[in-house]
């Protein structure tokens, strides 16, 4: 089995300004959808990012991150296992970063053979 990490990216928006009720069924949906992945023995890990912290590049040079130019964000991770990438793809179905005009990157984490 080999492991890859799921990686989730939304549009940027301020999830504080969004009613109540929309922050409480979305985290349902998220809640509802690891947990099937989970209910499979496929789950390693996952965690959530805050949505600020410092980028640093060549030369030392550091800066705030992520940038208000850029359109979306890495809001959170996932680790899971499956036998191939396209199985990891089938999981990544249904994540509801989808619903939100977001998208799943799946990345083979190395040395998991």
């Amino acid at each position: 089995m080999k492991q890859f990490a799921l990686l989730f990216r939304q549009p940027s928006y301020d999830i504080n300004a969004k009613p109540a009720e929309e922050i409480r069924k979305l985290a349902i949906k998220w809640k509802e959808w690891i947990g099937g992945i989970e209910e499979q023995g496929k789950l390693k890990s996952g965690v959530r990012l805050v949505d600020n912290g410092k980028v640093l590049k060549s030369e030392g040079v550091v800066s705030d991150g992520p940038f208000v130019e850029i359109r979306e964000r890495l809001g959170s991770l996932l680790v899971v296992t499956a036998e191939n990438l396209e199985e990891a793809l089938t999981l990544a179905h249904g994540c509801p970063a989808l619903d939100a005009g977001g998208s799943v990157e799946v990345r083979e984490v190395l040395g998991s053979r």
